[in-house]
């Protein structure tokens, strides 16, 4: 219905235009909308380049049901430290979420890495983060599992002998590591082909400028992850706005 809510079939409709390499105007006329609609549409799901039809109603349908458990909850339910909007948290949490989604991760995974980066201690119970994420306890067991397997999360045990799960500036160089070093398989598995196939015949050729590549981008990797570590503990430089 035009000034209506969009509906997966519009996002739908979205997508294909935008694949089709439409304008914005034209994929709004075609669907009765107005132009800033599709562009508001488009640029906060991925932009034009990255807008899925899925992910952009799931970060709808998110963003709603958190509306509607902070209306439920009352304004003061979530309160935030240093002076924060919960809304815009929230806003921003679910943002992130899709972020991971786009990259590979599984739902549940991205919600509860999202959940763990938007928080200031970074660290966050098994219960905490299903109250937070209002999902079932196995539904974080079996993501945390995921992600301590991916070193996206470590895990320890409090005081009080509870499992936390908890994020730190060395998991993104070990994630970097980690999947540098998964080329080394599919070099070898090149290099392979490279014998069995023949070297100096076309197919036996390409696998071989496979195998070189990615020689060369796991080294230039590692290396670049070694040499850039420490800005991962370095303090920003205060600017006058921090002041």
């Amino acid at each position: 219905m035009p000034g209506g809510r969009l509906t997966q079939q519009d996002r739908q409709q979205i997508a294909a235009g935008l694949a089709d390499g439409l304008a914005y105007a034209e994929i709004a006329r075609r669907l009765d909308r107005p132009t800033s609609t599709i562009t508001r549409e488009v640029m906060r799901n991925g932009g034009p380049a990255g807008y899925r039809a899925d992910l952009a109603q799931h970060a709808t349908q998110q963003r709603t049901n958190r509306r509607r458990t902070a209306s439920a909850q009352g304004p003061a339910a979530s309160p935030q430290p240093h002076g924060r909007d919960p809304e815009a948290v929230l806003a921003f949490q679910e943002k992130l979420t899709t972020v991971f989604i786009m990259s590979g991760l599984p739902k549940m995974m991205a919600r509860v890495l999202a959940c763990l980066y938007c928080t200031d201690s970074g660290s966050l119970t098994a219960g905490e983060l299903a109250r937070l994420l209002q999902v079932s306890p196995a539904s974080v067991s079996k993501a945390t599992t995921f992600l301590s397997e991916m070193d996206l999360i470590n895990r320890d045990r409090d005081q009080g002998r509870r499992e936390r799960y908890f994020v730190d500036d060395d998991l993104w160089y070990r994630s970097m590591v980690r999947s540098a070093k998964a080329n080394d398989d599919t070099v070898a598995a090149a290099r392979e082909g490279v014998g069995v196939l023949g070297r100096g015949t076309p197919a036996g050729d390409r696998l071989e400028s496979v195998a070189r590549f990615l020689d060369f981008v796991t080294e230039s990797l590692l290396r670049a992850a070694e040499q850039s570590r420490e800005i991962l503990y370095s303090k920003p430089t205060p600017t006058p706005e921090d002041d």
